[in-house]
């Protein structure tokens, strides 16, 4: 009689197994199915392929070492959205794109770092965090706040946000940005506790070699690239047949599903009550957004013949600010619990409802 006779366990990731669903959007499309099925199917789709990056980057910056690999995850941290945002641009989304931005921003403020308090306090109560890093990350957010204001303010000064100065501002803006960005990398690459160290290096030793994620990082990008084409195709009959805007698409839809991986990470390492790693996939993916992905944007626009200025309207920068406020307020004792997360996640609720409300 045999005994102890055990079966092979198979590891189901339900993240992985909704890439069928990214076969499955192009083909309705190419169908020419239900416009609004279509770009359900295609959120959805970029989910598992967004994980796929997210998973191959943290691979090859763990084999690459601290300074590659720190290189590695600020270059690729936010690829999926910018691939998105770079269609829309492409195809003259520019409100689209814009929103994004700020959505991006805000849902790393408020939603990912709510939840992460919220399920982090649950599972862990009060939680500690080093207040010298959430000086520092405070420090760049008021600069991201500086940097998104000012062209705005100086658009509705001049009273034209299509004056050749706006552009210019913007350009100037985004070169300072972009600089700060460097030198914040440098700062952390150094090993002087910055605030944009590699998660994968807290991590251990990820799987896979340097073949298999370079192999599974391009399949992943080339999905989204095709992905992105077909979320932006139907974004105007999705508009014209759920009364949806363009600008709640792009403030709330595009951030969440572009940075659902970062997110699902966030919460993750909060519940296992590593909190300052939390903190680092949150908000650091927000400085990303706002001091490196939308200047790079500003600039790739030219080329597209749309040029992207930093002009966001004056609901945007108040929640942006708000945001911020709110986040310094909470990160300034260096410590968390539950409630603080659930106050950050009513306060994105409010804006989302406000941004579906928001005039077209």
């Amino acid at each position: 009689m045999v005994k102890n006779l055990s079966l092979p366990k198979i590891r189901f990731n339900l993240l992985d197994a909704l890439l069928v669903v990214s076969f499955l959007a192009v083909a309705v499309w190419a169908l020419k199915g239900s416009a609004i099925l279509v770009f359900l199917l295609t959120c959805v789709g970029l989910i598992p392929l967004a994980k796929q990056m997210g998973t191959a980057t943290e691979t090859l910056a763990a084999r690459a070492g601290p300074r590659v690999g720190g290189l590695l995850n600020a270059t690729l941290g936010n690829a999926a959205e910018l691939i998105i945002t770079l269609v829309a641009i492409r195809e003259g989304y520019l409100e689209l794109a814009k929103a994004s931005i700020t959505g991006s921003i805000i849902g790393n403020l408020l939603l990912v770092l709510g939840l992460s308090l919220l399920v982090g306090g649950i599972r862990n109560g009060t939680q500690q965090f080093t207040r010298e890093a959430a000086g520092r990350y405070a420090t760049l957010l008021a600069l991201a706040v500086v940097a998104l204001s000012v062209p705005s303010l100086f658009a509705q000064t001049v009273g034209d946000p299509q004056d050749i100065h706006v552009e210019y501002l913007s350009l100037g803006v985004a070169a300072a940005m972009i600089v700060i960005y460097v030198l914040s990398l440098i700062y952390s690459l150094r090993g002087q506790n910055g605030v944009f160290a590699p998660p994968a290096a807290e991590n251990g030793h990820p799987r896979g070699g340097v073949g298999s994620a370079l192999l599974r990082l391009g399949l992943a990008t080339a999905g989204v690239v095709v992905l992105s084409e077909v979320l932006v195709a139907v974004v105007e009959p999705v508009i014209q047949a759920s009364g949806v805007s363009e600008f709640f698409l792009g403030i709330i839809i595009v951030p969440v599903i572009g940075n659902v991986a970062e997110h699902f990470v966030a919460v993750d390492v909060a519940a296992r009550n590593h909190l300052e790693l939390s903190l680092e996939v949150a908000l650091g993916s927000c400085l990303q957004i706002a001091l490196l992905v939308a200047p790079l944007l500003v600039f790739a626009s030219l080329g597209m013949g749309n040029p992207l200025t930093l002009v966001f309207n004056v609901f945007e920068v108040i929640a942006v600010v708000a945001g911020v406020g709110v986040v310094a307020l909470i990160a300034d004792d260096g410590q968390s619990n539950w409630l603080e997360g659930s106050v950050l996640l009513a306060v994105y609720a409010i804006l989302a409802w406000a941004f579906f409300l928001f005039p077209a």
